[in-house]
Formats: C-alpha cells, structure tokens, sequence
C-alpha cells in the first residue's frame, strides 16, 4: 500500500526503495519470480491521485514483476471513504491468493462473523486508583512522549485571533516559545507536529457509555500480543502503567467518523436483536447506501453511534481494534528559525488549547532556491499563508527582495491574514504583495481568486519565470492548486507565444525540476 504526497511524490518511507527501483543498471527481468499486487491510499480532491502507487506497480511490471490483482486506487472522496475501493480489491485479492496457492486440505479460510483475537491484553495492576487527568494537568500514568528525544515541551505565549470577531472562521496566530537548550531548528515547508488532547467531559461521557466509568482510572498494563497490528504513537505498554481513562484522552479517537470495520466490530459485541439486524444491513453489500446516509453523510461520529447502541459491550482488550489511533495533529510552521530562534509561530482555526504542550518539527516538502537572488513566487491564500510566512521571513532574513506573494481571502476587513506585515514588508521594498479578496466586490461581479491575480500579472510572471523564479503553492487541494497551475501555463502561452500543450509542458517541466512545489491538503 502506498500513500502520496506534494505532487505525486512518494512517501518518505518509500523514498530508498523507489531510489533503488530507478537504478538504470537494473535488467529488465529482475524481479521475473516476484508477484505483487498495489492498493494506492489518495484523494481525488489531488490532481495527482493516486500516483505514487501507479508508478510503483508500472515500475515493478516493467521489471518483470508479475501482478496478481489489477491496482487498487482508495479514494477519501468515495462516499464511503477508502473502504469504497479497499473492501472489494481486498476480496479480489483473497481469490487470487486463493488461486495461486490453495490452501492444504481441511483448512478454510476464518469467517468474517468470527471475532478476531484482540491486538493486547489489559491487565489490572494492584495499586490505588490514579488521579483523574484534566484538560489542564500533566497525567501521573507513564508517558513515553515526555522521554521522546523528538518532541520538545512548548510553552505558548501567544495566541491571538487574526480573523475579526464575529467572523464564521476563528483563525488564530499561535507563538511557541522553547528552552533556549532545545535548539530548535526547522526550515520553511516544515510541519509542527502536536499530539490532541480529547476534552475531560466527552471522555468521561464515552466512559460511561462504554460503561467503564467504574474502573477507568484504576492502574492498567497493555500488552501487545498482536505483532502484525500497528498500535498508537507513544502508547505506554507494559511495564509502564496507564488507564482506560488515559487512554480515551491521549491515544483513541472516538470522535472520528468510523470506517465499515467499526460496525463489525459492534455486531461481535451485541446481542440486541434491533442492533444486529441494522448492523447486518449496514455491512452486507446491499446495504452500503444506508450504512452511507446513517454514517458518513451526516458525518456521524463514534461518540454519537455509540448513544445509539447502547447494548453494545466492547471488552478492554479490543479498545484499539474498535476505536481508530488519535493522531497527532500537522500544523505548517508559519515562522522562520532565523528569525525567530526557539519559538515556532502557527497559523491555524483552533478553539480549545493547553498552556503547555509537546512538540516534535517534522521535514517538510518543499525547498528554498539555492540562491537568495532566485525570485519567488509565493501562492498561499487562508491558511496556506502559513509555510509562505517562513518562507518569506527566511529569504528577507538571507537577504533577499524578490519575493512575490500572492495572498487570497475573502474580506479585506475580516479574514486577510498578517496584513499589516505584509504591508510593512512592501513598504520596505522588500515583497511584491497581492491579494485577492473573494467577497469584497460590488453585487453581480464575478469573484477574484489568486489565480486572477496570476492573470492580470502576466507579463512579469512570465518575466519572473524567464528569470528562473521558483513557485510554492500552499492551501487547500480542492481546486485551487490546478487553478493556479492552469493560470500559470496561460501566462507561458500568452507572453512566451508557446502553444497550449507546451505552456502545459513548461509547467510540468517545473515541477520535474524542483522549480514548482505545492504544500496543499483537503
């Protein structure tokens, strides 16, 4: 399986086997003994879907390799999420394993009705309870993420609303300060990566509903007996001690909206005869629309599914094989290191935050030119300004005035994030700044984007990219990224006099070289 990222790219996990795959001494039949089959983890919502399992299985079958089950391509936009495409690929895949090497007499394959053993043990450790943790307070449990060499502890000293009161969207700028002693140290297109914390009340509510509010902060062990299944980042586990009550705070996530393994977990632990057939529906392929409209429409979250099956009685043991991992948090550092030494600024829609929290930097995607007399083109409209911000502080720290930033919002006087720094910027010669703002022209006027901006700016983008200029673009992957890129490709065209499919080239030819990187997510 195999995830992508930036624009097409590879993961970073993939990256040394995907080196080795583009060995140009490699014959052509190298791997003529190897079967393989590809599922591809993506999101239509990314012009280059999929694309890092496309080139895998086409570079794998160019050497020889022999492919078993035609490539999955999982899709987030699929109504029922990545289970749309994963579920039927996986049973295809089962049947050509099946095929291929049948399995001894006697021997059949284990029903989906039966209950998997669980990924742990819980045990019980004698002792008195443990303090009930709060939003506020450090836990007494074990915790393996304050000895983690990786993370660092922040103290936030500023959180500041940058959108106006009153507006739909509470964006807020965020300033981190860490002990001289850390040293941190991060690049533009860097991404803080920050672990969530659910809120005492909702945990204490799903600990009742799950009803183990009566020993959920007694003194516990976990055990992993399940080597092959992947377990929470950070995860205490024996002989460090924990509690469920910890456990529903720090390392599940029951306000996710569940995938199909969830509702077949629910039908292992009930007995409700009601419960069971609405279950059965939902998991049967007949009732994939219904399973649509009562959970992933709505948005319906675990906690809430839970309120409604109230016979369902999910033993400790199986706590993360039913509820999904809480991932830490990505936020893109909105700051310089250079400019700003031991603090990391933030520039994110948050409502409820800790005083303290644990921090690790996380490499990001993109790369500055080389050379600060490179020009950039900078395109980060809402958040996205956010990697844009370092970026830019990091080249006028280095010296450097030819940075262009093209900024999208949709109230001058609402939303238009670092304004006044990006006026003082311009003021001092050291930016090119244009916005667009989306909502702020007269009645029936069509609305302005950044990719209009791009447009009406032609002649010297086109000059900027005769001059070698680099492009980031940053924000959210819906349409705004192709958008820009299309805007782009005109701009080739209309000022360099090439033909369409060229000034298409031209851009791509960009991205081949490292001059054009995006930083984008749904």
């Amino acid at each position: 399986m195999s995830t992508t990222t930036g624009s097409g790219v590879e993961p970073r996990s993939m990256s040394s086997l995907w080196a080795q795959l583009l060995r140009a001494d490699l014959p052509s039949d190298v791997f003529e003994d190897l079967s393989f089959a590809v599922f591809g983890l993506g999101d239509t919502a990314y012009e280059k879907f999929c694309w890092a399992a496309k080139k895998l299985s086409r570079r794998l079958a160019s050497l020889g390799a022999h492919e078993i089950c035609e490539r999955g391509e999982g899709d987030d936009q699929h109504q029922l999420g990545l289970d749309g495409a994963l579920q039927p690929w996986t049973e295809t895949l089962l049947t050509s394993l099946q095929n291929l090497y049948p399995l001894p007499p006697g021997v059949e394959f284990v029903s989906e009705s039966t209950l998997p053993s669980p990924r742990v043990i819980i045990r019980d450790v004698a002792e008195p309870k443990a303090p009930v943790e709060t939003f506020e307070t450090v836990p007494t449990t074990d915790d393996p993420l304050q000895t983690d060499q990786t993370f660092h502890t922040a103290t936030v000293r500023t959180n500041k609303r940058i959108t106006a009161e009153g507006w739909y969207q509470d964006v807020r700028h965020f300033d981190l300060e860490f002990d001289s002693s850390d040293e941190i140290r991060y690049n533009p297109g860097d991404v803080a990566l920050i672990h969530p914390v659910a809120p005492p009340s909702e945990v204490q509510d799903i600990l009742e509903i799950l009803n183990w509010e009566e020993f959920a902060d007694e003194a516990i062990t976990i055990t992993q007996t399940m080597e092959d299944q992947s377990l929470p980042d950070h995860l205490p586990l024996h002989p460090q001690k924990t509690t469920l009550r910890t456990i529903l705070s720090r390392y599940v996530d029951f306000r996710a909206v569940p995938r199909r393994v969830f509702f077949q977990y629910l039908r292992y632990f009930t007995t409700d005869e009601r419960e069971m057939e609405a279950l059965d529906d939902w998991l049967s392929p007949a009732g994939a629309d219904d399973l649509y409209e009562y959970c992933h429409r709505p948005r319906r979250t675990i906690h809430e599914i839970m309120t409604e099956f109230r016979n369902v009685r999910i033993p400790r043991d199986y706590v993360f094989d039913v509820l999904p991992p809480l991932r830490p948090r990505e936020f893109s550092i909105a700051s310089s290191s250079k400019r700003h030494p031991n603090h990391i600024h933030l520039c994110i829609a948050i409502v409820k935050y800790r005083d303290t929290l644990r921090v690790a930097v996380q490499k990001g995607l993109i790369t500055l030119p080389p050379s600060p007399s490179t020009p950039v083109i900078c395109v980060g409209p809402g958040t996205g300004v956010a990697p844009m911000r370092a970026l830019i502080q990091e080249r006028v720290h280095d010296g450097s005035a030819l940075n262009h930033l093209y900024f999208g919002c949709r109230s001058a006087s609402q939303d238009e994030h670092y304004a006044s720094e990006w006026a003082d910027l311009v003021a001092q010669q050291q930016i090119v700044y244009r916005v667009a703002h989306s909502r702020d022209g007269k009645e029936g006027d069509a609305r302005v984007y950044v990719q209009d901006r791009i447009r009406e700016d032609a002649t010297l983008v086109w000059k900027l990219l005769e001059d070698g200029a680099w492009v980031y673009i940053s924000g959210s992957s819906n349409k705004m990224p192709a958008a820009v890129k299309a805007a782009l490709a005109e701009t080739v065209e209309m000022e360099g006099g090439y033909q369409n499919e060229a000034a298409v080239r031209y851009v791509n030819e960009m991205i081949r070289e490292g001059r054009l990187w995006e930083e984008c997510w749904s």
